[in-house]
């Protein structure tokens, strides 16, 4: 009897081990976005932002993995840039309000103007369809705030 419980108990622990490896691939993890963020800002620096923030919408390129993709903002929350959704350039988001009602640009620029770092907000997910939990990674690129985003 005991040793049918290990064994029930080793082979739950394979599948969900399995199945908790097959969902990392599905989806971009802290590290990566972070090392996308920094490889945007340093093709930023060597194409310039008009080059940039064209590459980093253009669909196919190397600036969307699954579900993470680069996002540039100016100052006053206008979108210069969109790796999931192009509709949302050139429009201020500034006053955008995420599904619980939070105002997440606004801190998405301040908080990648004081040097850079993660804010949560929950948004819609280019892979799932769906409003999830999302925290992304923030920096200054020139006058800009650009940012790549995983969804939890």
């Amino acid at each position: 009897m005991l040793k049918a419980k290990i064994a029930a108990l080793a082979i739950t622990g394979t599948l969900m081990f399995g199945v908790a490896s097959a969902m990392a691939g599905e989806y971009g993890s802290a590290d990566e976005a972070t090392a996308m963020l920094d490889k945007a800002i340093a093709h930023y620096n060597e194409v310039g932002a008009d080059q940039a923030f064209k590459d980093f919408t253009a669909k196919g390129g190397d600036w969307q993995d699954r579900d993470l993709y680069v996002f540039c903002f100016e100052k006053n929350g206008t979108t210069l840039a969109h790796g999931a959704n192009e509709k949302l350039l050139g429009r201020d988001l500034s006053q955008l309000k995420d599904a619980d009602g939070k105002a997440f640009v606004g801190e998405l620029l301040s908080t990648g103007y004081a040097g850079g770092g993660w804010v949560d907000y929950r948004w819609p997910n280019p892979v799932s369809k769906k409003v999830e939990q999302k925290s992304s990674i923030v920096k200054q690129a020139g006058d800009y705030v650009c940012g790549v985003g995983i969804y939890k």
